[in-house]
């Protein structure tokens, strides 16, 4: 009974969880650098449907907040609100998904658009093996 209540606890924190996002890109990057773990860098608009489509659905998905919070340090930013960022990252379209190692290079081209959970996590696996051959080490 008790392993019974235990494991539906843990089962309801991880569906009510939500990624940890850190409070802005230099914070990120400080902490990517100190974990050893790439950035993910989402450069989002309140006002762009597709931003509020990645948000509400990928962004929400557990399998997608489980690898994120285990693998990354994520953040966000809305260019509505005049963020402080590296504007080169700004490529003139939203969402922009950023992976970027802790020296601030970006490892790929974003991942633009509302990628669905599914292809999202895909991405994560291979954003994972890629960082794992250049990360520094521990």
């Amino acid at each position: 009974m008790k392993t019974l209540l235990l494991l539906l606890l843990a089962f309801s924190t991880l569906l009510g969880s939500d990624i940890k996002w850190e409070k802005d890109y230099a914070t990120a990057l400080k902490q990517a650098k100190l974990l050893h773990k790439p950035m993910m860098f989402i450069i989002s608009n309140h006002n762009c449907r597709y931003c509020v489509q990645l948000a509400s659905t990928t962004l929400k998905d557990p399998k997608v907040i489980q690898k994120i919070n285990t693998n990354y340090v994520a953040a966000i930013v809305y260019v509505d609100e005049a963020p402080l960022f590296p504007r080169e990252l700004y490529v003139g379209g939203t969402p922009a998904t950023w992976f970027i190692k802790g020296d601030g290079e970006p490892l790929f081209e974003p991942l633009m658009g509302a990628v669905d959970a599914t292809s999202f996590q895909k991405a994560l696996d291979i954003v994972s093996s890629e960082y794992a051959k250049v990360a520094p080490k521990k």
